[in-house]
């Protein structure tokens, strides 16, 4: 690292030079000059990326909300994790190329401490060493009260040894943390809250810059573990404040929040509008995981408009469009091919689109008007009106591309290994097998259009009264309505779904109307994004009744942080539909507290979790969908089926610079993901477009 530090001063000593001899030479010949000059290489050419969810401009964690377009922002910026995926082995590993060394310790009580040894060539993006102490920074600041003040869902880090205590005030220091030196830290797991199934992914944490967020404060460790207090201790009054880091983060021009000046990852951020960002090359970014160091100098990120990205890639106004799941966009890209220069990418999707309720509004609290609202939606020919045969009707909270549903389907191998080291004899594999094999997701109710149903239990549960308070006539009443708490509440319901999008279209003939016929009144609200995911984290106040919307799920899912019935208030935060389910929540702590390993044990339970999420639904599941992400032909090495985002594909990616036809990449092998799916959901067979050797895969039902 010292070498680049030496370029970049050599580079300024030469730019300093050149700007004193251009400045004797006279006008003409400076135009003559810049003339000559390509415009491409006096300005290394942008990638231009869009993707149909707008940015809300949470570019540092989920503490303030998630947004699938702002997680990818956060992949470009953030690097040097302790814990990296690997995609290839399915499990969660240290990061060699931040970690040195580790080790384990367990001490009587069960607290399982890791020892971490940091590479000494880590730097932020403007030249400052990354240490132990950044590390530090972060964890006291995801669960630090001040936070929790301006705004921010605090980190319910129950798994760090005396976070609760450290939470609730009483302890001034985050006890399951020290720094040893510069270079090492320790961080303890709490006995109590472990076995965890994916242990190693609790040590997730990337550094933050303690200089940009808390001017004027240090982190230090006294050997109780470590704190915040002031770097200057002679200053009477704690800097360290609510009020510090409103102004430091949430500026909406220079807050860390949507405009973080110094950062760890591959890029850095250079200009952001509220609709547009754009990135540039981090000169101090050593590599990834896997030693890659991005190749293509500068990128922006926008919005996408599904009626128009394809015709915008083929005009060249934009190179790439990650995430489309809209039919009628996609089969326009397909057509389109690569006779009009357009390559593509498609990959199942580690989510689901679903409608969420809210809890709290006594119009969808019961599990009865629920489940009606659910058997007055016809989920599969939404699913293929929308999707146009590239989406499934999901009946659980999964993704088709999520790796328990993978192995219940058939799709992944039974992890039932025969090691040399420990051979299993014939009976104790047949055993085995037979053991994986009984596992499935049958019993799922599969709700559909039964409005016979859905009026039998809401008379069931006692809404049966019209608008005057007299008994519910069908046909004549437009709504069903009950008296709660002394007031008569109408089935008059409101969904907020994101502005712009087309299932709107969808939603009057698939559901609404069906609804009508049972009593119920609904309200389609299209929604700005940013005030959408506001309302569903709960961070503003919310008066409607549910929120038509898509999850993307973190690698580790643990459902015990979103469907916590925990009153605590910071588990509360988290509890983003207010479920206060019982059942579900400890069925999710069953599930997260596996022992690492046991993957029989944890899939059997994570059914278990699926079938009270079905029946008491805290959201109706809609579907789970294969992404499609269309290119220019220009761009090369582009394969996002084997990364977690387009943010981690794009280092491998380069603007391709010859003549010669670019290598024709292997898409995504459908044929072995559907193998199995033919008779469930290919009833009308398999479809495909040949263009060149490109194969085009949907699936109808």
């Amino acid at each position: 690292m010292k070498s680049t530090r030496f370029g970049l001063k050599r580079g300024l000593s030469l730019l300093l030079a050149l700007t004193l001899l251009l400045a004797a030479l006279p006008l003409s010949a400076l135009a003559e000059d810049v003339e000559e000059l390509p415009e491409e290489e006096l300005v290394p050419r942008e990638l231009r990326v869009v993707n149909p969810t707008a940015m809300s401009g949470n570019f540092f964690n989920k503490i303030f909300g998630n947004n699938t377009s702002d997680i990818d922002v956060r992949a470009l910026i953030h690097g040097y994790n302790l814990v990296d995926w690997d995609q290839e082995q399915g499990v969660y590993e240290i990061d060699p190329s931040v970690v040195s060394r580790v080790m384990e310790t367990r001490d009587d009580q069960g607290n399982r401490t890791y020892f971490i040894a940091l590479h000494e060539d880590l730097y932020y993006s403007d030249g400052t060493p990354i240490t132990a102490w950044d590390y530090a920074f972060s964890l006291l600041l995801s669960v630090s009260p001040e936070l929790e003040e301006i705004g921010g869902m605090i980190y319910r880090a129950a798994h760090i040894l005396g976070a609760e205590q450290y939470i609730r005030g009483e302890s001034s220091t985050l006890g399951g943390v020290e720094v040893l030196n510069d270079y090492q830290l320790a961080i303890t797991l709490d006995h109590e809250f472990l076995p965890f199934f994916f242990e190693v992914g609790l040590l997730l944490c990337n550094p933050y810059p303690i200089q940009v967020i808390a001017p004027g404060c240090k982190v230090y460790d006294d050997g109780n573990g470590v704190y915040i207090d002031n770097e200057d201790r002679t200053i009477p009054q704690r800097l360290f404040t609510a009020e510090l880091l409103r102004e430091t983060m949430l500026d909406p021009e220079t807050g860390y929040i949507s405009h973080p000046s110094v950062v760890s990852g591959p890029y850095t951020l250079t200009e952001y509008d509220g609709v547009t960002a754009h990135f540039e090359r981090n000169p101090y970014f050593k590599g990834d995981a896997h030693g890659k160091v991005p190749q293509i100098e500068r990128i922006s990120l926008s919005v996408a408009d599904s009626d128009t990205v394809i015709q915008q890639i083929v005009d060249g106004e934009i190179d790439l469009v990650n995430k489309l799941s809209e039919g009628e966009a996609i089969r326009e890209g397909l057509m389109a091919g690569s006779d009009a220069g357009l390559r593509f990418s498609n990959y199942p999707r580690v989510g689901l689109t679903h409608v969420t309720f809210s809890y709290e509004r006594p119009t969808v609290h019961e599990k009865e008007v629920r489940q009606a609202i659910a058997w007055c939606m016809d989920r599969d020919a939404l699913t293929n009106a929308y999707c146009q045969g590239m989406g499934l009707r999901v009946d659980g909270y999964f993704g088709i591309q999520q790796w328990e549903y993978m192995l219940l389907k058939g799709q992944l191998d039974y992890p039932v290994d025969r090691d040399p080291e420990h051979p299993l004899s014939d009976a104790e594999y047949d055993r085995a097998m037979a053991e994986w094999e009984e596992l499935t997701l049958d019993g799922l109710t599969e709700y559909h259009v039964d409005t016979g149903r859905a009026n039998s239990l809401l008379n069931q549960a006692g809404w049966t009264l019209n608008r005057d308070g007299e008994a519910y006539r069908p046909g004549e009443d437009d709504v069903r309505c009950k008296w709660i708490d002394g007031e008569l509440v109408a089935l008059d319901l409101t969904m907020m779904y994101p502005e712009g999008n087309h299932i709107a279209d969808y939603l009057q003939e698939y559901m609404i109307d069906h609804l009508n016929e049972c009593g119920i009144l609904l309200t389609l609200v299209p929604t700005e994004m940013t005030e959408l995911l506001e309302a569903y984290y709960r961070q503003a106040p919310r008066d409607t009744d549910m929120v038509y919307l898509g999850t993307n799920f973190y690698i580790v899912v643990d459902p015990s942080i979103s469907f916590s019935a925990d009153p605590t208030p910071y588990h509360q935060l988290w509890n983003i539909i207010y479920s206060d389910d019982e059942e579900l929540y400890q069925l999710a702590v069953d599930m997260r507290k596996t022992e690492p390993g046991d993957i029989y044990g944890y899939v059997k339970k994570w059914i278990a979790f699926q079938h009270r999420f079905n029946d008491v639904l805290p959201a109706i599941p809609v579907y789970s969908n294969i992404y499609y992400d269309f290119f220019t032909e220009e761009l090369e090495n582009y394969y996002i089926p084997a990364h977690v985002s387009w943010a981690q594909a794009i280092l491998e990616s380069t603007f391709a610079t010859g003549e010669e036809p670019l290598e024709e990449r292997v898409k995504i092998e459908e044929e072995e993901f559907f193998e199995d799916e033919e008779e469930e959901f290919l009833e009308d067979g398999e479809e495909f477009f040949e263009d060149d050797e490109e194969e085009y895969f949907f699936f109808d039902e």
